[in-house]
């Protein structure tokens, strides 16, 4: 506690003496610095994981034991969310949006190390999902406390969490041009910024930190990779419509199959995680190369080695079979998402970057060697299944510069620049055309919780009704005389009264400017009674409902206040002089 403290009291001592932009160069290098450990850690918990159970798996020696591995990891890390993180999990990039559109770029303190532990332990044991998406989580986290800690405004805590969330993905790949292309294509998404330097400066220290301490290399080298054909270009776009298909095909199998588990299935979490891990254990069965990430599986189709795919199958397939062993490949990548899917929506932890990159290899391997093998062309197999990986990846996570320059940098691929281009600009149009928004984000779009492209909603959506309402106001009774009305308006300061009916439930509003010319008229005063000049409306706008709603009421109804009910109770009312002002204070924020 004592290291932590003269630690921040170095920091806001630098701070006082460093300008804006000097102050962001530093925190930029600090959270990178922070975020790329983590992914450190990550990386090491999950290789040691792997070291400790395969080391009991060789002294054990139970044949298929290891089909059963996925299921205890799921159940371990069923039992921590439920016993330490109170059942919130909080994975996955989705929840940063929402944390960035709902709570200002807030991020609870916990997120800073439960996807650490929780997918650490998911992966390790061999759960289908990667990494990616959890350090990503703890990224940002780090950027968003490191900002709170030290008082920085709203901007610049989005700043910052961007800057952790590109360095994670930047120090998990080794790869800072795509860390970069991350957050601003998939992090920053609506939010103004011009900040550039730090960003860049996180992603390149997250990086380096990984590769000085870790000391990766490339994480696929492919041999064999043929330089560019003209020629191909038809190819190229057909595999990306294909990509494009495969990406909706695994978006709405992962949908499916997590409105299952989450909707339909009124289980315990410890039920859920036995039915997900006896699932993947039967797919493992099946097809060996599911278990786990799968980049092992992947590095067989980069070495032009795929009948290593084969080893520990209980097919009986003949290595030399190659239709046998197209039809195999064809299949892993049809139901990884089904082994992913199952391990996330069961309980699991863990991201889409890994799975949908061994999809999209899997399936490039599959469209070319099938090309190949019926004699339509002859497509250099491994340029496809490298730029397959891109196609899905941008097809599933809706960010095609992310999938270009990661697999440019993962593979040192970049003399195919125009084929990934190519593909992962038609898999994004054709996943698009089926599926407007990514499936992380559809439901909470669709909401209206997180940001989009639209600048003004977004404005609006940091708006909270509570935050605008008035609650002090005048009332009276419908059944009052106007002599009551009249007194009650000279003792208030409003220009309107609630009226209530007898059970004390809102009856609608009475408008000084409509009504004065009556209440100044003594013949009526004693005739007329309130309820005669109530003016009803049948809007009921709940204290829940999100500020598009709200506005979308005084669009239709062209009235200056709506009334505001919690549960069917009347609580108060919203102006649009209060909307116009709280618009104008939330637009100062992001700019300032």
């Amino acid at each position: 506690m004592k290291f932590w403290n003269q630690h921040k009291f170095i920091i806001r001592s630098i701070h006082q003496r460093l300008s804006r932009n000097q102050f962001l160069i530093l925190s930029g290098v600090l959270v990178g610095l922070s975020a790329g450990t983590a992914a450190i850690l990550l990386k090491s918990m999950v290789h040691y994981i792997h070291v400790l159970v395969n080391s009991q798996l060789e002294v054990f020696n139970y044949p298929y034991l290891n089909l059963f591995l996925p299921l205890t990891g799921i159940l371990i890390t069923a039992w921590v969310v439920q016993k330490f993180l109170k059942g919130k999990d909080g994975r996955g990039v989705a929840n940063i949006l929402l944390d960035i559109a709902q709570r200002s770029g807030v991020i609870p303190k916990f997120k800073m190390y439960s996807q650490v532990i929780t997918s650490a332990i998911t992966v390790g044991f061999g759960g289908s999902s990667g990494l990616e998406g959890p350090i990503a989580v703890t990224g940002a986290a780090i950027g968003s406390n490191y900002a709170r800690t030290y008082r920085l405004t709203y901007r610049e805590r989005i700043l910052l969490l961007a800057c952790g969330a590109s360095a994670g993905i930047a120090a998990v790949f080794n790869a800072p041009i795509t860390g970069l292309m991350f957050a601003v294509e998939v992090i920053l998404v609506g939010v103004v910024f011009s900040d550039f330097i730090p960003l860049i400066i996180s992603a390149v220290s997250g990086a380096l930190i990984s590769k000085i301490i870790l000391n990766d290399d490339i994480l696929f080298e492919f041999r064999s990779l043929k330089e560019f054909d003209h020629s191909n270009v038809p190819y190229y776009i057909l595999l990306g419509v294909f990509s494009g298909l495969v990406a909706v095909y695994y978006s709405r199998v992962s949908r499916k199959i997590d409105y299952i588990f989450h909707h339909q299935l009124k289980w315990s979490p410890y039920n859920k995680a036995i039915l997900g891990g006896l699932t993947i254990a039967l797919l493992c069965f099946i097809f060996p190369p599911l278990f786990g990430e799968g980049y092992g599986a992947v590095k067989f189709l980069a070495s032009n080695n795929p009948e290593g795919l084969l080893n520990g199958t209980f097919f009986n397939i003949p290595t030399e079979n190659s239709w046998m062993i197209i039809l195999f490949t064809g299949l892993i990548f049809l139901t990884k998402v089904l082994a992913t899917s199952f391990t996330l929506a069961s309980g699991g932890s863990g991201g889409n970057f890994a799975p949908s990159l061994f999809t999209g290899a899997f399936m490039g391997f599959f469209f070319a060697s099938l090309f190949n093998k019926m004699g339509f062309h002859t497509l250099p197999v491994n340029n496809f299944t490298l730029v397959g990986m891109c196609g899905v990846l941008s097809g599933v996570m809706y960010a095609p510069l992310t999938g270009i320059f990661l697999i440019a940098e993962i593979t040192g691929g970049y003399e195919l620049m125009i084929p990934l281009m190519l593909v992962a600009t038609s898999a994004y149009v054709i996943a698009k055309v089926f599926e407007p928004h990514s499936m992380d984000v559809k439901d909470l779009i669709e909401d209206k919780k997180i940001f989009t492209e639209n600048y003004d909603e977004n404005i609006l959506s940091l708006i909270k009704i509570h935050e605008i309402l008035e609650t002090e106001y005048d009332e009276i009774s419908t059944d009052s005389k106007l002599i009551d009305l009249l007194a009650v308006f000279k003792n208030s300061d409003h220009q309107l009264i609630i009226c209530k009916d007898k059970h004390q439930k809102f009856a609608g509003f009475i408008w000084f400017d409509k009504v004065k010319k009556v209440l100044l008229d003594t013949d009526l005063q004693n005739k007329l009674t309130v309820e005669e000049l109530v003016s009803k409306t049948s809007v009921k706008l709940n204290i829940e409902d999100n500020i598009s709603k709200m506005v979308d009421y005084f669009d239709q109804t062209d009235m200056f206040y709506l009334p505001v009910f919690d549960k069917e109770v009347f609580i108060g009312v919203i102006s649009k002089t209060k909307l116009l002002a709280a618009y104008r204070n939330k637009l100062r924020l992001t700019l300032s």
